[in-house]
């Protein structure tokens, strides 16, 4: 890869950015975005105000999409969250992922990064794995809560990251495959652990404090859901380190 020119991506289901903070951390250049919510969508127009955006992935597409490197996404975890009523990918909302494979075969990147909660790994992760095999995608994936990037709380999330298939490949090595155990210690309170460097805890301690009790905070509920829904940018960053270091060989 040119050392001159950066990867770039585009981010679905883009909420306030976490992914996209985090890559851009990492070196890449983000190209557009598509979020259908409207506080999180002025969030990125703040942002991201010269980035291309789209609202509906449903009416996205190579059409008005450009070809990317990369395709990020943490898409909607209702139908498969324990809190929900377990519809899985057959939901309504967490069905959206087909909507994904859609643009993914349609722009044909490199690279495909997708999040979401924990409980996929038993409420659809094997389906979210054969749906992307079904059109040339091999994928490493694993559990990394915020944690390990040294916050404060757990907030378990996986992340996939799906290549072009290729048996000979050894790219992306830096990220452990799920076949590995995950393990379940939990690091103390601003101990540097697991995947856990300076450069990345260090960015907690600037941290807003939204405060869930708090009251005449300006857009309180809206803040809250989209930190909620929100992929955590030290985590991005490290999974978008390891992806423009194995690009870069």
């Amino acid at each position: 890869m040119d050392e001159a020119k950066p990867l770039t991506f585009g981010s679905l289901f883009a909420g306030i950015g976490g992914f996209d903070l985090g890559f851009e951390r990492a070196g890449m250049v983000c190209k557009w975005q598509v979020e259908i919510d409207d506080y999180a969508s002025r969030v990125l127009a703040k942002h991201w105000p010269a980035v291309h955006r789209e609202r509906d992935i449903r009416q996205c597409g190579a059409h008005n999409l450009q070809p990317v490197d990369v395709i990020c996404g943490g898409f909607p975890c209702q139908d498969i969250s324990y809190a929900g009523l377990g519809a899985g990918l057959e939901g309504e909302r967490s069905g959206l992922f087909f909507e994904a494979v859609r643009v993914v075969r349609e722009l044909q990147p490199r690279i495909v990064v997708l999040e979401n909660v924990a409980a996929l790994l038993t409420r659809g992760l094997d389906r979210v794995l054969g749906t992307l095999a079904s059109i040339g995608f091999d994928a490493e994936w694993h559990c990394i809560p915020a944690a390990a990037v040294g916050a404060p709380h757990r907030r378990d999330r996986v992340f996939i990251i799906f290549h072009v298939a290729d048996t000979k490949s050894h790219r992306l090595e830096g990220v452990r495959s799920a076949k590995q155990q995950v393990s379940n210690s939990r690091p103390q309170k601003n101990e540097p652990q697991g995947i856990c460097d300076s450069r990345l805890a260090d960015h907690w301690a600037t941290e807003p404090d939204v405060g869930r009790l708090a009251h005449g905070v300006p857009a309180r509920v809206d803040r809250l859901r989209g930190l909620g829904n929100a992929v955590v940018p030290q985590v991005a960053e490290w999974i978008g380190r390891r992806i423009v270091e194995q690009q870069g060989e």
